[in-house]
């Protein structure tokens, strides 16, 4: 839907769940706890998100998807609002080497995953019984 004051483009709930890959019912609960501001309304009292609300939302979400807390997500989103950019500094900061530091043991993982995959299929294909007999 267009915004007819300012030709701006605004979503319903439905519309904006679907852009955020969140349901309707998310959107109103991360509404209700402060991790989103309420968004504007239309002239019928209903929800209006705008494309700012929706990048908004799509970040949350992505700090949510790399396992930040809602309670570090809320005071992101507190700071934020404060106009706080250290403090909004630090908490991704910080977050950042956690997910640093998730990255480099999921790594060393799948390094030793690859490895067992190679081994076997070195059995599967006999390959390895041939070498350990001579």
């Amino acid at each position: 839907m267009r915004d007819s004051s300012t030709s701006e483009v605004r979503y319903t709930i439905s519309e904006a769940a679907e852009q955020t890959g969140l349901t309707p019912d998310t959107l109103r609960y991360y509404e209700k706890i402060g991790l989103i501001l309420s968004p504007g309304r239309d002239v019928h009292g209903q929800r209006a998100y705008s494309e700012e609300d929706l990048g908004k939302i799509r970040f949350l979400n992505q700090l949510k998807r790399t396992n930040m807390p809602l309670r570090k997500i809320r005071e992101y989103v507190q700071r934020y609002a404060e106009q706080d950019e250290s403090g909004c500094y630090e908490l991704l900061d910080e977050h950042g080497r956690g997910i640093e530091a998730q990255l480099a043991e999921l790594t060393e993982t799948l390094e030793l995953i690859h490895y067992k995959l190679k081994h076997f299929q070195q059995i599967k294909d006999g390959k390895f019984k041939e070498e350990n007999a001579e």
